[in-house]
Formats: C-alpha cells, structure tokens, sequence
C-alpha cells in the first residue's frame, strides 16, 4: 500500500520524490495495532519537519493515516516519509507545504541470521535526521554485500564506530553494554533500552573491538540482533548479555497506534 495523505498516491507524486529526493521518513514496526517508542517515532517526525521544512507536521493525522495502511496488514513496518512534491532544484528555497506518504511492507515472524558487517568511512549529511538520500548509504551497503557482507558499519576518519546503514551499534565490554559516543542517528530502540538503563556512551574504535565480548545492532524492526563478524573480528552470536538486552526491548510496552 501506497498512500499519500491518505489517499492512492499517483505517479507524478513519487516521480517529484524520486527526482528531487528531499525529505525525512521513520520507519515503525507495527503489531496488533501497536508501536515501541511511538511517542520517539512521532518526536522525529516532527522535529525533522520542522528542520527541513521550517513548519510543524500534523501529528494527529499522521497517526490516522498510518494506522489506516496498517490496519489491514497484521504485523507490518509503516514507513512515513515527509516531503513536498512541488519542491525542485529550482525552488527549493521556497515555503513548503509537507505531504505525508505512507507504505506499508509485511515483516517476517522468524527472526533473521546474525549479522555480519565491514566497516567504511562515512559520515552522512545531518546523521541526526533521518534523511531519505541513502545513496551513500546504499552504495556501500551494496559493496559490503558483493564482498560477501550482510550490511556496513560506518565509522568517521579516525576509526570510531558511530552507526549502521539503517540501526545502531552496541558492544558488551566485560559484561557492560556500551554505545559509540559520535555523530549517529539517534534510533528509537537504542532510545528506549537506555531509557531502561542498558548501557553508557562513549567512544569506540575498531581496533578496541579486538577487546569486546559481543557486538549487537538495534533498530526499530530487528530489535536487538547479534553480530558474528565485524571485518576480520569474529564474535559469539548467542552472548547472555545481548540475549537479556533482547528479552528487555522484547519485554518494553508498545502504545496504540
């Protein structure tokens, strides 16, 4: 299902979204009508509106539009992406008037295989918005796959872990869960566990995996997932620390849509 405020988006909408390619998007995973972290999905949404586009975003009749698309999906991820179609390379210093475009895809119930990831350098363009310009992103994600990777961990100049092409990174360092402190998309999972109290930032490097138990990612639709490989290091895809983490984001209330 695609929709666009509501109703059958057309072609030229996401032709305009193709083209131009400016806007912010979350992506909530939804079951039984409900949502971890919907207050953070909806936190987002707004703040990033307001920062590309200078105007607040209705936030009630985004939640209209998007329990519509998923009322009939059953356990689904909703995608919610904002832009303004009539924005182009030749105006795009104009006011805006954001549209919201809702797609809903089916998420499996079998959880995926560990994670195997290689690093790179990038940083993406404002990392605390949720941009929809994932070609750096996707170019490297692809090159990680073709190299016989799952995804790719990005890291800035100096080797520090900030995040994932599309979650965040955590380690377990003598039974302590701890975050990369550095310029990342703040994920609603990774919010919510240390809401709970999993875990510290603070800065992370490559070569200071050698010395760490278990490396995890978060996101939204995975939760929390192991990683068995980062580069040449290799690590326990069944650690007890990431297992509780896992039972504890398992275990967080979801909110009604």
């Amino acid at each position: 299902m695609t929709e666009l405020n509501g109703s059958p988006a057309g072609p030229e909408v996401l032709r305009a979204l193709a083209l131009t390619n400016y806007g912010h998007f979350t992506t909530m995973a939804i079951e039984d009508g409900r949502v971890r972290g919907l207050e953070l999905h909806l936190e987002r949404l707004d703040r990033d509106c307001r920062l590309l586009f200078d105007v607040p975003l209705d936030l009630g009749r985004v939640r209209t539009w998007a329990r519509r698309a998923a009322s009939a999906a059953g356990r689904c991820a909703v995608r919610i992406t904002v832009f303004d179609p009539l924005l182009g390379l030749a105006n795009i210093s104009e006011d805006a008037v954001p549209q919201v475009l809702v797609t809903v895809r089916p998420t499996p119930a079998t959880r995926a295989e560990p994670l195997r990831v290689r690093s790179a350098v990038h940083l993406r363009d404002l990392p605390e918005v949720k941009g929809v310009g994932l070609f750096g992103a996707l170019r490297l994600r692809r090159e990680a796959r073709r190299s016989g990777y799952d995804d790719v961990l990005f890291t800035d100049g100096d080797s520090a872990l900030l995040e994932g092409s599309t979650w965040n990174i955590g380690v377990v360092r003598d039974d302590r869960v701890v975050w990369p402190a550095g310029p990342a998309l703040a994920g609603t999972a990774r919010a919510l566990l240390r809401r709970a109290g999993a875990g510290t930032a603070a800065r992370l490097t490559l070569s200071e995996l050698a010395g760490c138990d278990a490396v995890f990612v978060t996101n939204s639709t995975l939760g929390v997932h192991p990683v068995t490989r980062v580069d040449g290091l290799v690590f326990p895809a069944g650690h007890p620390t990431v297992a509780s983490l896992a039972d504890l984001y398992a275990s967080l209330p979801a909110e009604r849509l």
